[in-house]
């Protein structure tokens, strides 16, 4: 393999990095700077089709006009005033979101980790009980209390003592849930398809069996659907494949089409538990994150992007499992634009290989490739990523 030149302005960029920011991210050597569509730009003018989307985010695409001039407009407006008085575009996207999830009230924050803390805590205020189960494989985040939920152990050891009372259970295992079940459970926290874990699909039957159980043993169900919302898996989130309503829910990343945002949605009865002063968010549901996320929904649903995903998500997968030798694929799995591609082979290899050819795709653990493309991505694009795979 042909190593990679970088170049001096890069290289420069690398330097400043590695002086004065802490060191916490392993991070690819190109420097990117602008984007439209599925594609981007580095510093140098070299482009990338972009199958990362800011680690599905920019689901609507790079710097979409209507996005763009929302927050313009917003901007030159008013951009903060905190949650000391009412903000007439929270109430707007409020209303909007508990239309698209079928919740009934919302708590804005700014990212999936403060969604997940916000979750847990009116968990243990509805129940009064302390414990949580969550899966294996599973990834909510990485401040204290979301972070006591994600299974990776190398996440969580050096910070531990972390939050009491948490357990795992294998995920797509109903049974196992029902088993870790105490008389101090007070929620089960799961992802719709599991992320971070490998892009892992549970079966059709497991989340409606874990809704039953949940409710059998009175315990409140928790979905994570920070990384499967808005269109991502070809339904405006993963719930919808199954129609499992959950009691709480979470939601960031593609919310506000690239801008930072969070959201937890509750049903009444769970939400109407947090009274003034239980919980806060200083930015949450700021005007300018409002306008922009209600811009966002607006263009998925007006460029039919759920149907896209769905559309665009069968054809990638149906393509990428030709696109490697047998002897090395393990095999395709995903919704929509959300697929993993396991190999028994290295998969940080080919993000390199693909780097060098104008394609950015990402690599959970060792081996398996993570697609997660903007939903605006063309057919075009998505046959010159399997020629290059090759």
């Amino acid at each position: 393999m042909t190593k990679e030149k970088i170049s001096s302005r890069t290289k420069d960029i690398m330097k400043k990095d590695a002086e004065r920011i802490i060191q916490t991210y392993t991070r690819q050597p190109i420097a990117l700077n602008r984007g439209e569509g599925a594609l981007v730009w580095d510093v140098d003018g070299k482009e990338y089709i972009d199958c990362v989307a800011g680690i599905a985010v920019n689901n609507l695409g790079h710097s979409h006009p209507a996005v763009v001039k929302a927050i313009c407009e917003q901007a030159s407006n008013l951009m903060h005033v905190s949650n000391l008085y009412y903000i007439e575009k929270q109430t707007l996207l409020a209303e909007e979101l508990s239309k698209l999830t079928g919740m009934d009230r919302l708590f804005f924050c700014n990212s999936g980790t403060e969604a997940v803390e916000a979750a847990l805590k009116l968990a243990r205020k509805v129940t009064g009980r302390k414990g949580l189960i969550a899966a294996t494989g599973s990834f909510h985040g990485r401040t204290m209390g979301a972070l006591s939920t994600t299974y990776k152990e190398q996440y969580r050891a050096p910070y531990e003592p972390l939050i009491g009372g948490v357990t795992f259970v294998q995920y797509n295992d109903a049974e196992a849930l029902k088993k870790a079940i105490t008389k101090d459970t007070a929620a089960f926290i799961v992802e719709p398809i599991q992320g971070e874990g490998g892009v892992n699909v549970p079966d059709d039957e497991y989340l409606p069996e874990v809704r039953e159980i949940c409710d059998m043993n009175d315990i409140l169900l928790i979905f994570d659907e920070v990384q499967t919302g808005f269109g991502r898996t070809g339904e405006w989130f993963g719930k919808d494949h199954t129609g499992v309503k959950p009691d709480i829910m979470t939601m960031a990343k593609s919310i506000a089409g690239g801008f930072p945002m969070g959201a937890m949605a509750a049903i009444e009865s769970a939400a109407s538990r947090f009274e003034r002063g239980d919980h806060a968010a200083t930015f949450g549901g700021n005007p300018l994150a409002c306008a922009a996320a209600l811009a966002s929904i607006g263009v998925i649903k007006g460029e039919k992007l759920v149907e896209r995903s769905r559309e665009m998500g069968a054809y990638f997968m149906e393509r990428l499992g030709g696109a490697f030798d047998p002897s090395e694929l393990v095999e395709v799995r995903g919704k929509g634009l959300m697929i993993g591609v396991e190999l028994k082979t290295d998969g940080n290899a080919y993000v390199e290989k693909m780097r060098g050819k104008g394609v950015l795709i990402n690599c959970i653990g060792a081996s398996i490739l993570r697609f997660v493309p903007p939903l605006v991505i063309t057919r075009e694009q998505i046959d010159r990523v399997i020629s290059l795979l090759g």
